[in-house]
């Protein structure tokens, strides 16, 4: 049986390069990637604490709501990013910096 410990490092890894990311990339679609690995992070505790978990079940179902709110924060978060880029012609979000013209 694989201990606790091996998962909550994989998943302090997976959020570290998904922060890592997001503080430092220059592109839309790469922070949108780095927020997608911070929440497998989180999604990957769910799971992992779930298994580890007495009363079983629990952690399973909040990962499955997390991964069904995620996937419809990444259908929203693309129509974003697809306006920005109609309207800016770029994906860069230090170049979007006004909301009007």
């Amino acid at each position: 049986m694989i201990p606790l410990s091996h998962f909550l490092f994989i998943s302090a890894c997976l959020f570290c390069i998904g922060l890592y990311a997001v503080l430092t990339k220059r592109n839309a679609i790469q922070v949108l990637i780095g927020i997608e690995f911070m929440i497998n992070a989180a999604v990957l505790n769910f799971v992992a604490f779930g298994r580890f978990d007495a009363n079983g079940g629990g952690g399973q179902m909040f990962a499955l709501f997390a991964i069904v709110l995620a996937a419809a924060g990444v259908a929203v978060a693309l129509a974003i990013i697809l306006n920005v880029y109609k309207h800016f012609k770029t994906i860069d979000p230090v170049k979007t910096d006004t909301l009007k013209d």
